[in-house]
């Protein structure tokens, strides 16, 4: 019975081992696919994407079109309600939010899911934080919760301020490339 039984799980792990190298690449394509659509669709029209950027708040891209930089994508998460809750955030160079988009949730479906819908997201098109408060109505601030989800729409809002960290970060850190122009602004 030993025999039988070891056998079985020396052929299953083989198993597990050979079908894991055969969905790897193409699992890390389609998540890097999913990635690049989330920042088309949370920064204006760009041609150049840097590649991932790191700084001590988070990981950041910087986006450019004709040499000039046009936007920040951000991924930026929190804890909701049923996980961790993945951002893109794509901020204009003015510091306004241009878009958002959820890259990972564990939600709770048809509640706290709604927050990949426009009705919910779509609120923060073009969000000025300098303006209006990062938090849901109920807390004081200037965002309309999901109904029966204030955990969701709250941990959203958590993501979003710790996306707002990092693009100040990287906003007030100098670029060091040696094609910038003496003011510190990027001409990559």
């Amino acid at each position: 019975m030993v025999a039988c039984l070891g056998t079985i799980t020396l052929v299953c792990s083989a198993l597990l081992g050979v079908f894991h190298q055969l969905t790897a690449a193409p699992i890390e394509a389609a998540a890097k696919a999913k990635t690049q659509n989330a920042i088309s669709a949370v920064l204006p029209e760009f041609d150049t994407l840097s590649e991932l950027q790191q700084c001590e708040a988070g990981s950041y891209y910087l986006a450019s079109k004709d040499g000039e930089i046009v936007g920040i994508a951000v991924n930026a998460q929190s804890s909701g309600f049923g996980g961790t809750l993945r951002l893109m955030v794509g901020f204009y160079t003015d510091g306004r939010i241009c878009n958002t988009s959820v890259l990972e949730h564990a939600e709770t479906p048809g509640l706290g899911a709604k927050c990949t819908e426009p009705a919910f997201a779509g609120q923060f098109k073009d969000f000025d934080t300098s303006v209006k408060k990062l938090s849901v109505t109920k807390d004081g601030g200037d965002v309309d919760a999901i109904t029966a989800s204030t955990i969701t729409s709250r941990a959203y809002c958590k993501a979003l301020e710790n996306a707002v960290n990092i693009y100040q970060t990287v906003a007030q850190t100098p670029c060091e490339c040696e094609s910038c122009s003496e003011e510190g602004t990027c001409n990559e």
